[in-house]
């Protein structure tokens, strides 16, 4: 499905629809660009999906994957973004940041989403450094309480 109001003049990194002179119905399209902007500003994502979920509420997004179907077909790697009564879908730009509440980890785009990697704790070895340990598993659980490593 394409976006529900097709205009030329857009913003280059969201997409958000910019305003013409004279314009009639003015909110309709600034409602527009504030539902996409509060759906892009700290994006979280709910799953990982190939086509849309039966029910949804409004700002619900989800991270298309491939081989997407149905309303997303053709969608793939974009945000898919809930407006209640149809989906807006958000490309992703270098560098753009969404977190995964599914993998509760964070996704970097870099000519595709990163997929969050799993670090053990350390194990093992001939020489065996407890405080050294200690250290490195505090670090790690930092780091997976803020979503940048995955929870184990």
């Amino acid at each position: 499905m394409t976006d529900p109001i097709a205009l030329d003049a857009r913003t280059p990194r969201h997409s958000l629809p910019l305003l013409y002179p004279g314009q009639a119905q003015k909110e309709v399209f600034v409602n527009e660009a504030l539902a996409r902007l509060d759906a892009v500003a700290q994006p979280v994502v709910l799953a990982r999906r190939t086509a849309p979920p039966t029910s949804h509420s409004a700002g619900d997004t989800y991270l298309v994957v491939g081989p997407a179907s149905g309303e997303w077909s053709g969608q793939e790697d974009r945000l898919a973004i809930s407006q209640e009564t149809h989906w807006v879908f958000q490309s992703p730009f270098e560098g753009m940041r969404i977190y995964d509440r599914e993998q509760a980890a964070m996704r970097l785009w870099r000519d595709g989403w990163s997929d969050p990697q799993s670090v053990p704790d350390p194990a093992g070895g001939a020489n065996i450094d407890t405080e050294a340990r200690g250290a490195i598993a505090t670090l790690l659980l930092c780091l997976r309480s803020l979503g940048i490593l995955p929870a184990n």
